[in-house]
């Protein structure tokens, strides 16, 4: 069934007044043409402390988004899932190891161990896939992801991660303002704030990005994946959701 525009996880904190004021930015929403997966900081450091609320880990785990970190592995282990039954390029983005460069003003929480930064299991890296190792909060600053996404022939992303109010929301803003496509997989990006989680989304919604229920860009992938082995002449272009 088709959604409405409006109806994802912000409708329970935007007043009425708010919504008739972003009207003018509803629009149909889709994937993309030639589409590649972003994986945004899916590393060790923000699972540390397991399944619980961030505020009840942020002494010993500041960096963790804790409870919405591990909400988001089974829609995200889906996606990858359909990412590669598909065959559509995969790409990751990571900090480095030793840098003097911190992609925000975080003052407690970088990361000290070898194996903050590492991907985390469930999304492991395969042959072939591409990592960006950042500085700064978006994909597109300082890194060579443009000669990738150029070189992969990329006409449009779809991005998961965290967190959504920084690195997610700066690489879908550069993204969009790169000429890329962006939607956004609503269930599987996350912050340690669902305040500012659900305010971000609602803002990159309207403004660069087209969010997205999981299950409509898996239906858009399996779609593309079915007309791709279909006679020439017989494909279709792309569905529009």
């Amino acid at each position: 069934m088709k959604i409405g525009f409006e109806d994802h996880c912000w409708a329970d904190l935007v007043p009425d007044e708010i919504l008739k004021v972003y009207e003018p930015y509803h629009r149909e929403v889709y994937v993309g043409e030639r589409a590649a997966l972003l994986a945004i900081d899916l590393y060790n450091l923000v699972y540390r402390g397991g399944a619980k609320a961030p505020h009840e880990l942020v002494e010993e785990y500041p960096s963790t988004c804790g409870q919405y970190a591990w909400d988001a592995i089974e829609p995200t282990k889906q996606l990858f899932a359909v990412a590669r039954r598909v065959g559509i390029p995969v790409l990751y983005t990571t900090a480095p190891t030793t840098s003097d460069v911190v992609a925000t003003n975080r003052q407690e929480g970088l990361g000290d161990t070898d194996d903050d930064y590492e991907i985390f299991e469930a999304f492991a890296p395969q042959e072939g896939d591409v990592m960006i190792v950042k500085e700064r909060a978006s994909a597109f600053y300082g890194t060579p992801i443009l000669a990738e996404l150029n070189r992969m022939g990329i006409g449009s992303l779809i991005i998961c991660g965290e967190s959504t109010s920084g690195c997610v929301r700066a690489s879908a803003v550069d993204a969009y303002s790169a000429g890329y496509h962006v939607s956004i997989a609503e269930e599987c990006v996350f912050d340690r704030s669902i305040l500012s989680h659900k305010i971000n989304l609602f803002d990159l919604h309207h403004k660069y990005a087209d969010v997205m229920p999981l299950s409509d860009i898996v239906s858009h992938l399996e779609d593309v994946a079915i007309s791709a082995t279909k006679p020439a002449g017989t494909a279709a272009t792309g569905k529009r959701n």
